[in-house]
């Protein structure tokens, strides 16, 4: 199986928006993530704003990254969220993204990468935790997502 990582192109936007309508559920995130049309998902994510996981075709995963706020005070910091689709985790696919949003980091000047993980995300937070993040906080009872609060965990890792 060979992993091909690179930045979000046009031609991957369709199946961008097919990965998110697979990938987020109420377990994953704390609203439904739903595309109109793929100039809604361009004029949101512009081509090279995603690190994309291609295999053999198929884009398999991305990692999105941003400024956590327009301060800039705060630029030394990229947020960043992964999605990899369910028939393609524990091949590494994962950890290859993290490592080119780690690259990219070091070539912005960024110093630290941060997330947010809902608390019912477990396979998440065991990845997260295994790539050297920390939680950094957490927003109790954040979200109440199909009949239950479910909290907002806050992490981050140095990039050194």
């Amino acid at each position: 199986m060979e992993i091909t990582i690179r930045f979000s192109e046009e031609q991957d936007f369709e199946k961008l928006i097919e990965l998110d309508h697979r990938v987020w559920d109420a377990a994953t995130t704390p609203a439904d993530i739903v595309w109109n049309s793929v100039n809604e998902f361009r004029e949101r994510n512009p081509e090279g704003s995603q690190i994309v996981a291609i295999v053999n075709g198929d884009v398999a995963g991305y990692l999105g990254y941003h400024a956590s706020t327009p301060l800039k005070t705060n630029q030394h910091v990229m947020e960043i969220d992964i999605a990899v689709d369910k028939m393609y985790q524990g091949m590494g696919i994962g950890r290859k993204l993290l490592d080119k949003a780690i690259e990219l980091a070091k070539e912005r000047g960024n110093t630290k990468l941060s997330l947010r993980v809902l608390s019912t995300n477990k396979g998440a937070l065991i990845f997260y935790k295994k790539c050297g993040f920390i939680e950094q906080g957490k927003l109790i009872k954040e979200f109440y997502i199909d009949g239950n609060y479910v909290d907002d965990v806050l992490m981050y890792r140095l990039i050194e």
